[in-house]
């Protein structure tokens, strides 16, 4: 139900934009936004969209280099990277939740969530 895609490998400093198309969701209904695990570490809340167009949050560690945004007619989110670090290499995955925000960040008890999409950021 979710779908990911966009992931790819980039030297440091570069950028990626990825996509999740999430048909069927109707975006009021639920608070969007993305988690990664990187190999071997623990899952990591990314950034969220809150619904009915509520507070968009994204975690210290990658502040003012993503961003989250949604095209709610299209049913989709996007987090375009920006600035990319080795450490951010990760699976990311897109998830949807119904609660709330802290779910995604918390990254538990997650309602939906995508098959993920492999981001590489080389030195």
């Amino acid at each position: 139900q979710l779908e990911e895609s966009g992931g790819g490998s980039v030297q440091a400093g570069g950028s990626l934009r990825l996509s999740c198309v999430a048909p069927g969701f109707t975006f009021d209904d639920y608070n969007i936004g993305w988690f990664r695990q990187a190999p071997g570490k623990e899952r990591e809340g990314v950034a969220c969209i809150s619904r009915h167009d509520g507070p968009i949050w994204h975690t210290p560690t990658v502040r003012g280099r993503f961003t989250i945004s949604s095209d709610n007619g299209k049913s989709t989110v996007y987090l375009q990277m920006n600035s990319l670090k080795p450490e951010d290499t990760a699976v990311y995955y897109c998830a949807a939740d119904r609660e709330a925000c802290g779910s995604i960040a918390l990254v538990r008890a997650i309602d939906y969530r995508g098959k993920g999409t492999l981001v590489i950021v080389s030195s």
